[in-house]
C-alpha cells in the first residue's frame, strides 16, 4: 500500500517519485518535470498527449514559457483573472521545459495553478510538477485514494482528501495562437 501523508508525499516528489493528490478538477498524477517519462510509462500514455506543468503561482510557471513583452502582458492578465482556477493555458515553451514533458509538440507547454490548498502547498514545497489526471490513458479519472492506489501501486497517493472539493471535470484548455486564444477543451471556465 502506498497511501501516504502530505510530508511523505512531498519527500517522495522531491526524490523524483510519481505522486498523486487532489486538485480542484480531478486527482493528479505528478512528477518532477525531469522524470516525466515515468508518467507516460505508468499511464500507458502515447507521447502525442502532452503533460501539463502545475505550480503554486504564475511566477513559478513563468520560467517555463517564452513570449514577447506584449504576449507576457496578455498572459499575465489572464492569470490574474483565472489563476488559481480551472484553466490550463497552452503557451510557447521555454528551453527550460524537459523534452520528456511534451515529446511530440515541444514548442508549447500547458500551465495551470489549481484552486486547491493541498495541491498549492505541495507545489510550494516541491516546485513545479509535470501532471496529468490519475487514470490509465483513455479511461475515466480515478477519484479516491484507494482506487488510485489499486491502479498504480508504485505511486505515492495522498491519504487525506476528505477536506478537498473537486469538480470532477477537467479544466478549460486555451491555447495562445500568437494573437488570440483558441479553446482546445471547454471546461467550467468560459473565456
Amino acid at each position: 500500500m502506498t497511501i501516504v501523508s502530505v510530508s511523505e508525499l512531498i519527500t517522495g516528489a522531491k526524490e523524483g517519485k510519481v505522486v498523486s493528490f487532489p486538485t480542484d478538477t480531478v486527482p493528479a498524477l505528478a512528477v518532477r518535470p525531469d522524470n516525466a517519462e515515468a508518467i507516460f510509462r505508468l499511464k500507458q500514455r502515447e507521447a502525442n498527449k502532452p503533460l501539463i506543468l502545475m505550480g503554486a503561482s504564475w511566477e513559478q510557471l513563468r520560467f517555463y514559457v517564452d513570449g514577447t513583452t506584449e504576449e507576457l502582458q496578455v498572459w499575465e492578465e489572464m492569470t490574474r483573472k483565472y489563476f488559481p482556477g480551472q484553466l490550463t493555458l497552452v503557451l510557447p515553451s521555454s528551453p527550460q521545459v524537459p523534452s520528456t514533458v511534451n515529446p511530440k509538440t515541444p514548442e508549447t507547454i500547458g500551465v495551470r495553478v489549481p484552486d486547491c490548498s493541498i495541491a498549492l502547498s505541495i507545489f510550494q514545497a516541491v516546485g513545479v510538477l509535470a501532471t496529468t489526471s490519475a487514470n490509465r490513458s483513455g479511461e475515466p479519472p480515478l477519484t479516491s485514494p484507494e482506487s488510485i492506489d489499486r491502479a498504480f501501486p508504485e505511486v505515492l497517493v495522498l491519504n487525506d482528501i476528505s477536506s478537498v472539493s473537486s469538480s470532477g471535470s477537467p479544466s478549460t484548455v486555451a491555447k495562445w495562437t500568437g494573437n488570440s486564444w483558441q479553446i482546445l477543451r471547454q471546461g467550467k471556465i468560459n473565456l
